[in-house]
């Protein structure tokens, strides 16, 4: 079946690009609230620790419990046949699985300063930036850009497109992950523009946030999820 298809291990490890502590509900895969790599104070002052702690344990878990409910009741509905039920979990199964999945990959694409926060890239991914883009910053900008943009809820990322051999800048609405919108995108990093990550600090300046964050990231982890997708 095509829906037990979307909840394989493979698929959301594949979107991830990490290991998930998972449970089970009667052979179907649940999910867990991951830790964070680092204190909830340890981004400041690029993000407060308020924000960390609301944004990790309110939004992310909402988004594990959320689906993890979805998985009981449609491990019912499949259970009795209810085809109507099945066909209605799908879009909570989406949107509470794809905030887990996004959530989890924004995580480690923060680091704090002093602990690779900022650094600039290097390596491969660093060439692959300045054949595409010119520059780090005319990324930086692009992402930006884009970021602004985006009307509502949503993300903004830095993306390898396995099929084409090349890095590609993305936005997807919601949560919606970066496989849903093409199957050979592999995420390297991503920035949420959704307002409970940065309105607590930065209140409607969302360029502000946006313009920041770059102090925080890391891209030692987007350097290892590049070479890992390549090879």
């Amino acid at each position: 079946m095509a829906l037990r298809s979307i909840l394989s291990k493979n698929t959301i490890a594949r979107s991830v690009g990490l290991g998930l502590r998972l449970g089970h509900v009667r052979g179907l895969k649940t999910l867990s609230l991951p830790d964070l790599p680092y204190g909830y104070g340890a981004l400041e002052p690029v993000i407060s620790e308020e924000i960390m702690h609301l944004h990790h344990l309110k939004h992310h878990l909402t988004y594990v419990t959320n689906y993890n409910k979805a998985l009981e009741l449609l491990d019912v509905a499949m259970g009795k046949g209810d085809a109507q039920t099945v066909v209605k979990l799908q879009s909570l199964i989406k949107f509470n699985g794809g905030g887990h999945i996004n959530h989890s990959i924004f995580w480690n694409n923060l680091a704090p300063t002093g602990e690779g926060g900022g650094e600039p890239p290097e390596g491969p991914l660093a060439g692959a930036i300045d054949k595409q883009f010119i520059s780090l910053g005319k990324l930086i900008d692009k992402i930006n850009a884009e970021g602004a943009a985006l009307q509502g809820s949503g993300w903004v990322w830095l993306a390898f497109d396995k099929e084409l051999g090349r890095l590609a800048v993305e936005t997807t609405l919601n949560q919606d992950p970066l496989v849903t919108k093409k199957a050979t995108l592999v995420p390297l990093l991503g920035v949420d523009v959704w307002e409970h990550a940065y309105y607590l600090q930065y209140k409607n300046v969302k360029q502000e946030y946006l313009s920041s964050i770059w102090k925080v990231m890391n891209w030692k982890y987007a350097g290892e999820v590049y070479d890992k997708s390549r090879s």
